[in-house]
């Protein structure tokens, strides 16, 4: 008979600091499953496109370790032990779209964004304070958060150029799991989140976007 593993505060804490070393250290995150995009033949893009959709990624990418940092600082202050492992297990399927992004990001001749340490480091606090309140706001974090996702993949998806097939079945399949982690989070006890805080979380992601753009 198996029972689950009790871990102290000094034990999550160290799990917490490997969790964010492999989410930052160029490809320490190893994926469940195989890229969308393998076998799929690499396009003909001119050097714009191909800055272009690199730019793309790259913000996509930052969004995973966003995502990632945000999972593991409710995981952190969860206080239910369900709740708990649902975050856990949400972090690990979120691997597999930050290895995908980044692969994608090194054949395009790029890099992951500089700021990602920022950002993950703003995310898990964010994470942290929303299972501090109560898990039903930390779940309903998560599905307005994964809404925001979906949102910045669609137009990103038609902005692809149209033969770009490995870039967009990427990005397509990434679309199906976070749509899946949003309806899951609400299912779960999530609280459906009013329009301004909304409208707010949507003006930080902007700022996420606008500036990993580039760099």
């Amino acid at each position: 008979m198996t029972s689950e593993r009790s871990y102290s505060p000094a034990d999550r804490l160290l799990l917490q600091a490997d969790a964010a070393l492999r989410t930052l250290l160029p490809f320490t995150g190893q994926p469940y499953r195989a890229s969308p995009a393998e076998g799929l033949p690499e396009s003909d893009m001119d050097a714009d496109e191909a800055r272009h959709v690199a730019g793309l990624m790259r913000i996509n990418h930052t969004g995973e370790v966003c995502a990632q940092a945000l999972y593991q600082g409710q995981a952190l202050t969860a206080k239910l032990p369900d709740i708990r492992a649902a975050m856990e297990h949400a972090a690990e399927e979120e691997i597999d779209h930050l290895a995908w992004c980044e692969q994608r990001i090194r054949e395009l001749g790029s890099h992951p964004s500089v700021l990602n340490p920022v950002f993950y480091g703003l995310s898990f606090g964010i994470g942290a304070v929303a299972g501090l309140i109560s898990d039903r706001v930390s779940l309903g974090f998560v599905a307005a958060t994964e809404d925001q996702v979906c949102k910045h993949l669609d137009e990103h998806l038609e902005q692809l150029p149209t033969d770009d097939a490995r870039s967009r079945a990427i990005l397509q399949q990434m679309r199906t799991d976070e749509e899946q982690h949003a309806t899951s989070a609400i299912e779960a006890g999530g609280l459906r989140f009013p329009a301004p805080v909304k409208f707010g979380m949507t003006l930080l992601s902007k700022v996420m976007t606008k500036s990993t753009y580039r760099i």
